[in-house]
This record gives C-alpha cells, structure tokens and sequence, in this order.
C-alpha cells in the first residue's frame, strides 16, 4: 500500500509520542503513531520509574514538571477516555532531596521552587529521621565501585540535610498510561501501527513528507515528528539532520533494582520518594513493599552507551552497587543474594535536558533526549508540541522567534526555544537523570 496519507505521522508510541498524537488529534489532524514494538508503551515508557516530582535546577524545568503535575492530578478528565483495559492513576508520596556538594546544596532548585510558588521544607539533617526508616545520616561522598577499598565507609559525620517536596509521587502504571492517552487519540480519531518499522523519512520539495516502512510501504504526511526514545539518533540520521544539530542524543543502558522493604516497615504505605546524591541513588516506594532502587549516575560509575537494539539484558554488579549505596543510607535494608529489577535505555542528550524543537529538515519535529526523566512531563510537552507544529508551519521561524507557550494550568508563559536543538550545552545541569 502506497497511497496512504496522513496529516502527521509520530515515531513512537510511548508516553511522550502518544500525548502529542492526542493533542493533534485534538486540533483536528489526522495522526498516525508507528512503533516497532507490539503496542504503546512496550519500549522504554514501559521500564520508566514514572515518578512525578517538582525539583530541577532551571526554572524552565520546574515549571514545565508544575504544569504536567496537574495533568495527572486530573487524568481522566484530561483524557476524556475509559480505558477497558483500567485507568493509570497518580499516588502522591512526597519526596526528599539530599543537600550534598554535587547540587549546590539545592541552592538553585529552591530559588525555582519558590520562582513558581512550590511549597517546601527545609530540612536540618535530624528532621530527616522523620521521613526514613532507621537511618545513617552520614555522609559516604563521594562514591567509590565496589572494588575499592573505601567502599562503604563514611566520609563525613553528616548529610547536609534536604528538601522536602510534599508534591510529589508516582503513577501507578506508566504503561497503562500510555495506553490510556491511546485510547483518548483513537477516540480522536488518531491511528497506530504497533510492530512497524520506520526505514527511512521521505522528502519532497526540501522538506519531510512522510516515512517508507521496512517492508517498502509508503506513508506520505507533511509533518513527521520524531519521539523513537532511545532510537531517536537513528531516525535522524534517517531525515539526514543529526550532523546539524549542536545536541545529539544516544540510547544509555540503566538498571534499577526492586529490593524488599526492612524488616516491620510498610514502605509501600507510608514511604516517601528520595534523591540522595550524597550515596548516589535515587528511590521511590514500590508494589509488594519494595524500594525501588536507580542510580542518579556518580562520576566513578561507567555510562554505557549502547545499540538499542543489541544490548545487554542481564543484571550486572551495577545493580548490586546501587542497592548497597541505598543500604549505607537505610542499614536494615536486605541485600537480596539474587537480585530483582530491571534493565533498560535512557534516550540521553548531551547535557541531559530534552530536545523539544522544529529541525532543519522543514516538518520534522523532535521531541527526543528525554532523558529518563521527562515521563511526568509527557502531557505538557504534547500540548505544547502541537502549538510548535502549528507555529512552524504557519511560516514562523522558531529558531529566531521561539515559541512562547501559555501553559493551561500555571499562569506562566514557557520559552520553548529553552529546548532548543541547537543551544549551548547547559552547564548548570547535574548530567543525569536528575536533570
């Protein structure tokens, strides 16, 4: 089939591919979402920690996480849609944010907090015990692998203390949300394609007009919008524009670790999500009374860089060392002898902060580099993509003018350009998934 045509046609049927479908579909473009996967989701969505939290370094990261808050606290009106197969929910928890050296002592992420009215504690290292379980309050900066012999020990007799977030959590499902926003966009009249895959971008007249499918069918729209995830740096090199990008993205693989909560705690209950970046990890409550255990990328930790489609699926000593960091922090948490979790890719930009941006191949849109940790941001970031693709092909020229986007729930206007593809790399990120 050759002669099959569409207003826009979206890589990707994650979170963040969905949400943009949904909005266009809204505007009254005929959409089509095409994934090599056998449905929404299935990729990296799927392995997301789906945590939903407030703090970022840059205003423009605290805002654009505050505005996708409110999203999730409003679900199902926002997707005017029931799933048959259930509805994905939002849990609030709250979460904790280590002071330590490598964030400035949350010096900026306070000021943009308060910049958008976020309320916070300010904790002193005792008021800590509040919110965990038995805990060491030393400091064990900076991190060390496994093999070296100060592995383990304190550094320092305390932290620094934190930040507390109240607004803050998780969703339940992130792959029953992706469905959800997929039923919405079919109500909407939207398409998908599930175990497709997308060979190269056609071109007609210097500019995108659709995509040629691994077995030679042909799918012709004017708008093609790149949200592949970790494959996000192939499909560009497909439209032929990677090399005029300043910021590239590349597929990085992480593990995560479900280990059991101590022994008398109901940490499914009543524990709360944290990010020390004093031992290195970052964990949130999970189903079956578990934590929930990634790492938040120390500098002694190897990145691995990966083909997304050839990788390695087993359980390395990276995920021992993540659980035994979180132990230093938590003393009565069991150290499983088989450990339990999962492995998957971040889709990475440079400086780890998003590209949200037109390219230079004219209707062909990123929304790419997200990172691991632009989840909770999904539904922003559809609402203000289709405002980008209509900005740009009404004859706007983002790169000179960018966007200025209303936000729907925060009285706040978002530079859009902020997300650019072509900016400096931002040097007051954490580089990690912190952001």
């Amino acid at each position: 089939m050759t002669n099959r045509e569409y207003d826009a046609i979206i890589i990707g049927a994650g979170i963040i591919g969905n949400c943009i479908a949904y909005e266009l579909a809204r505007k009254g473009y005929k959409t089509l979402n095409i994934d090599k996967l056998g449905g929404s989701g299935y990729g990296s969505t799927g392995g997301s920690c789906a945590i939903i939290r407030l703090y970022y370094s840059s205003p423009e990261g605290v805002a654009l996480a505050r505005e996708g808050y409110y999203y999730w606290l409003d679900w199902p009106r926002y997707l005017k849609a029931e799933d048959p197969e259930g509805m994905a929910f939002y849990r609030n928890t709250g979460a904790m944010v280590f002071k330590s050296e490598v964030n400035d002592n949350l010096v900026k992420v306070k000021q943009s907090l308060e910049a958008l009215g976020v309320g916070y504690l300010d904790l002193t290292p005792e008021q800590t015990k509040a919110y965990l379980p038995n805990p060491d309050l030393r400091s064990y900066f900076p991190q060390k692998l496994m093999d070296d012999p100060e592995f383990g020990k304190p550094t320092g007799d305390s932290i620094n203390g934190a930040v507390y977030v109240p607004e803050s959590g998780y969703v339940s499902d992130p792959k029953l949300s992706t469905h959800n926003v997929e039923v919405a966009a079919r109500n909407m009249g939207g398409d998908f394609l599930f175990n497709t895959e997308v060979t190269d971008i056609l071109k007609k007249d210097s500019r995108a007009a659709g995509v040629v499918l691994k077995d030679g069918t042909t799918i012709h729209a004017p708008v093609v919008i790149n949200v592949a995830g970790p494959h996000s740096y192939m499909i560009n090199r497909m439209a032929g524009i990677e090399d005029q990008m300043n910021i590239k993205t590349r597929a990085l693989r992480v593990e995560v670790a479900h280990v059991p909560s101590p022994e008398g705690v109901d940490w499914e209950k009543v524990g709360v999500i944290t990010s020390d970046s004093d031992t290195g990890v970052y964990t949130r409550p999970e189903t079956g009374n578990h934590f929930l255990i990634g790492s938040e990328e120390p500098k002694c930790d190897p990145l691995e860089y990966v083909d997304p489609d050839q990788f390695n699926m087993d359980f390395t000593d990276q995920m021992k060392v993540q659980v035994m960091r979180e132990a230093m922090r938590i003393p009565d948490l069991p150290i499983p002898t088989k450990m339990q979790g999962l492995v998957d890719l971040y889709d990475v930009s440079d400086d780890w902060y998003p590209i949200y941006d037109k390219s230079d191949l004219p209707g062909f849109y990123l929304a790419i580099g997200t990172s691991g940790n632009q989840y909770k941001n999904a539904p922003a970031v559809g609402s203000f993509m289709s405002e980008l693709i209509e900005y740009c092909e009404k004859g706007n020229d983002h790169d000179k003018a960018p966007l200025q986007y209303q936000m729907k729930y925060l009285n706040h206007v978002l530079n859009v350009g902020f997300f650019s593809r072509n900016r400096e790399i931002n040097k007051d990120s954490s580089f990690s998934v912190i952001g």
